[in-house]
């Protein structure tokens, strides 16, 4: 790859015409990070910022030719996967990654976007949870998704967080991002097989949010392309949804929206991104 080319990164995700979450946003917290961003779409959503009224798939063989479309003509520093629609476009991703074992795979599932998508969502589960989780490098969720996945089916007694999280690395995962909102506080917390690796603490917005995981996810994709290491990645791409997030805008009559050129637009002439802010930043509680 040329010097002068930015590290791309391949995000698979649904499109969000607001422009909120899915691959918009991906493409901007990319761009915002330094990385050039390519895209595979999983499916359409109908939605405004307030609400989601429709989502609809795309074809399974559409999803993987597109993708191997763009890794037979760039070089991919990262795969980011978001929000699939169904099992069988999981299956077609996992098949396409699974041929770049050696590229760090960020996964930062969704399974709440309509009921329809929900009432899906238990086969949509089990074909992640088999399928894509054991190929993860950095699996991005909440411990209900979390619990999700180290029991898709349902069927047993729900596992505890802490031994859904040993599962999913007992798996192949090589690390997870818990991450939970408390009544003012977002707790973070990043697992490997050698355990607990560091806790961040930071302050919630009051505003509904939209888009944060994807943006997060993203963000750590895109230091991961820039070449740091996972638990240093977690760290900064925290620093930086905390000042998007900080800098939060509405657009519309619903959610609040990250501001993912928060830094360019903070009135200074710099053209990089500043250091976290000194307000209220992430605290490390544990390291």
């Amino acid at each position: 790859m040329p010097s002068d080319t930015p590290p791309i990164v391949l995000t698979f995700g649904l499109s969000d015409p607001t422009g909120g979450s899915g691959i918009q946003a991906d493409l901007m917290t990319l761009a915002s990070m330094g990385c050039h961003g390519v895209t595979v779409l999983t499916g359409y959503t109908v939605r405004d910022s307030a609400t989601c009224d429709e989502v609809t798939g795309l074809d399974p063989d559409v999803v993987a030719t597109q993708a191997r479309m763009l890794l037979e003509d760039m070089p991919i520093a990262a795969f980011k996967v978001g929000a699939a629609t169904r099992a069988e476009v999981v299956s077609a991703i996992a098949e396409v990654v699974a041929d770049y074992d050696d590229i760090p795979l960020i996964l930062a599932p969704d399974f709440t976007l309509d009921d329809e998508h929900v009432l899906a969502a238990d086969e949509l589960r089990e074909a992640i949870a088999d399928l894509l989780a054991p190929q993860t490098t950095l699996l991005v969720a909440d411990a209900t998704t979390l619990l999700a996945l180290a029991q898709p089916d349902g069927d047993a007694e729900a596992p505890s967080l802490d031994a859904a999280i040993a599962h999913l690395l007992s798996q192949g995962c090589e690390y997870i991002l818990s991450t939970e909102t408390g009544t003012h506080r977002h707790v973070n917390t990043l697992y490997s097989d050698d355990g607990q690796l560091r806790q961040d603490l930071w302050d919630r917005s009051v505003n509904r949010m939209m888009g944060a995981t994807d943006t997060l996810g993203t963000a750590i994709a895109a230091l991961l392309a820039n070449g740091q290491e996972p638990a240093e990645a977690v760290r900064e791409a925290q620093e930086y949804l905390f000042q998007a997030t900080r800098a939060a805008f509405r657009p519309g009559m619903g959610a609040h929206l990250p501001d993912r050129f928060f830094w360019a637009r903070s009135g200074d002439d710099d053209e990089t991104p500043p250091p976290a802010s000194q307000d209220s930043p992430p605290d490390e509680a544990r390291h």
